[in-house]
Order: structure tokens, then C-alpha cells, then sequence
């Protein structure tokens, strides 16, 4: 009788092994001084120094990419997709007042294909440094008809960190205060469930087919990168107060910013005051999209909120525009009446 390996059940010891040795040097491009371990030990090592902080904070998130990997398959590019999961972890940190200190991620797949994987890996590191913060470890698994041939799924966890006096949680906000829209850079990585039922089913449009609209291919749109909004919203921190911030993911605009309005304030958004990116009006045709649906389901354009008082808002719009985003006023905060909305988008 033949002997049984890990290999003929479908692991390969050896081809992880080949992996991690691949992604080293990658990997290392993403350290800073404070990290103390190398790749393939049992936890990763990053010293902090806490003289630099008064009375520290450890803020951390965790999250994945959803169904957006499913336009890496079908284009088989994978080079994207880790900038997307640095962003989702990221961007919820930095709403906070944290800068990023450290990321790990967590890849598993049917069987390991380094040269995908590898893509994987350089969106990560891309994404990382885009984001300041370190990859110092993670877990690639094999599993054997889990996945679908060439398929994979990832998670990202992040840990940032910032003084206790300086988080930003909302409760700053003020009726009176203005409400500023940051650009996204499109989709983001949210809405891809709807996003490709309208594309691929209601419209059977293939990959490769041009969005007139969008002046590229579906899969160039659909795989635009994550924005990632770390060093603007440092920079402003800098020499700005700034009372709340909201990511803008799933559930859209009013769903995200209600999460940090104080119960007396009520947002007020003029959907009109901003630059759409063709794409939404694109899916909201397309697809017979309700408005309401739209603004729950997608960023619409807006990828991050910041809340500030009326006084700083120019000055901090025309930082903004010296670093090159687009930003617009998109509204203000009100008292808000007792049993009334929270947010409402007119």
C-alpha cells in the first residue's frame, strides 16, 4: 500500500516555504527601526517607544476586500488588491487620530500559486507604505478544496496608535461645524455584490468590454485601488483640530458619519455639492439603481468625512487642494430635534 503524504492531500510544505523566501525582501522594504523580528518567526516584534506619548492608546482594526477579489480573477492581475486591504484597515484607524504603526495579514487559497501570491504580497507592501506602518508578519494557508482552483481570500489587521487627549471620536462636534467631502477614487471595496450583478448578470458585460463612461475597460474601473487617506489626514492634524471623521465604506455617506455624531447634531449633505466619478452614475442608470439605494450602498464619490469648525474650514480646504485632493463642502451640522434624522441627504 502507497504511503500518504501532506503533499498528496494537497499541501505543499516545500512551495510555502519557496513563498515565504519570495516575499522576504518585499516584506523588509516595509520595516522601520521599531521592528525588531524578521519574517517567519512565531510573532511578529515591534518595539514602542513610549517616551515619545504622554499617555498612550493602542487603536486597531481588521477587515478584508469582500467580493472585489472576484475581479482579480477574472483578470487574473492581483497587484491591486493588498493596497485595497491596507486601505480598509487603515483609513478606520486614522478616523480615529492614530497614525499606523504596524500590519499583519492572513492569505489562504486552495493551493499556493506564488507568482498570484506574490502580487498579492506587492500590493500589501505598496499599501503599507503608502501607509507608514510595517508588515511584520502573517499566515499564508493551504486548503485543499476550500477554494475553487486559483482562488484566495485575504484579511489584513492593523495597530495604530495615538495620545489619549488627541482621539478623535466625535464628541467635539458642534451644530454649526462644517462637514467636508474628501474624494475617493472610485468604488473603493464596497458594493461589488451589486456591482457585478448589474455588470456581468443585467448587463452581461465581460471584462475586457469598455465603460464609455469610465474611458476604460470593466475590469481597470472595478480594480481601482482602495484610496488611502493616512498622510492628508496626518498632514492636517498637524496644524488642525478636527472634530470627527468618518470613513466612508459600506452603508455609504449617512451610515458611517451618524456613527460619530453626538445625539444633539444633526448632519445636513448637499448631494450636489460634489464630483461624482462616472462610474456611479454609470451603475445607478445601468442597473435602475434607486437614489436612496446608491447613497446606502456606495461612497458616491466621497471616500472620507471630516467634521471641523466653521472658522478653520478654509484653511483646511486649501491645504487640502496643496496636497492634491479633491475636496468640497458638502455641508454643515445642525441641532438636531428630538426623534429626528441624523443625517439627512438632500
Amino acid at each position: 500500500m502507497k504511503s500518504q503524504s501532506y503533499k498528496d492531500a494537497g499541501v505543499d510544505i516545500d512551495i510555502a516555504n519557496e513563498f515565504v523566501d519570495r516575499i522576504k525582501p518585499l516584506i523588509k522594504k516595509t520595516f522601520k527601526s521599531s521592528v525588531l523580528s524578521d519574517i517567519g518567526g512565531f510573532g511578529g516584534l515591534f518595539s514602542l517607544n513610549i517616551l515619545n506619548y504622554r499617555n498612550p492608546v493602542l487603536v486597531s482594526s481588521t477587515d478584508g476586500v469582500g467580493t472585489k477579489l472576484n475581479i482579480a480573477f477574472q483578470t487574473n492581475r492581483h497587484d491591486t488588491i493588498g493596497i485595497d486591504l491596507v486601505a480598509m484597515c487603515v483609513n478606520d484607524i486614522i478616523v480615529q487620530g492614530a497614525e499606523p504603526l504596524f500590519m499583519l495579514d492572513y492569505i489562504s487559497t486552495s493551493k499556493i500559486d506564488i507568482v498570484v501570491l506574490e502580487q498579492v504580497v506587492i500590493g500589501i507592501t505598496e499599501g503599507c507604505k503608502a501607509a507608514g506602518c510595517s508588515l511584520i508578519g502573517g499566515e499564508t494557508a493551504e486548503m485543499p478544496d476550500f477554494f475553487k482552483q486559483g482562488e484566495y481570500d485575504v484579511a489584513g489587521f492593523t495597530v495604530g496608535i495615538v495620545e489619549k487627549e488627541k482621539i478623535i471620536d466625535g464628541s467635539n462636534i458642534r451644530p454649526r461645524d462644517v462637514i467636508i467631502g474628501i474624494g475617493s477614487s472610485g468604488l473603493h471595496s464596497n458594493g461589488y455584490s451589486l456591482v457585478r450583478n448589474i455588470i456581468f448578470k443585467k448587463l452581461e458585460m465581460k471584462i475586457d468590454d469598455i465603460i464609455a463612461e469610465c474611458k476604460c475597460t470593466v475590469g481597470e474601473e472595478l480594480l481601482k485601488p482602495t484610496k488611502i487617506y493616512v498622510n492628508t489626514i496626518l498632514n492636517l492634524l498637524r496644524d488642525f483640530n478636527i472634530n470627527g471623521m468618518a470613513n466612508i465604506t459600506g452603508g455609504g455617506i449617512a451610515e458611517n458619519l451618524v456613527r460619530i455624531l453626538p445625539d444633539s447634531c444633526k448632519a445636513n449633505i448637499d448631494k450636489g455639492s460634489w464630483e461624482q466619478p462616472p462610474i456611479f452614475s454609470f451603475l445607478k442608470d445601468a442597473g435602475n439603481v434607486k437614489e436612496d439605494e446608491m447613497l446606502r450602498i456606495f461612497n458616491n464619490g466621497i471616500g472620507m468625512i471630516l467634521v471641523v469648525r466653521d472658522g478653520h474650514a478654509p484653511e483646511i480646504m486649501h491645504r487640502l487642494k496643496g496636497l492634491d485632493e479633491k475636496a468640497w463642502i458638502i455641508g454643515r451640522v445642525s441641532i438636531r430635534k428630538e426623534g429626528g434624522e441624523s443625517v439627512v441627504i438632500n
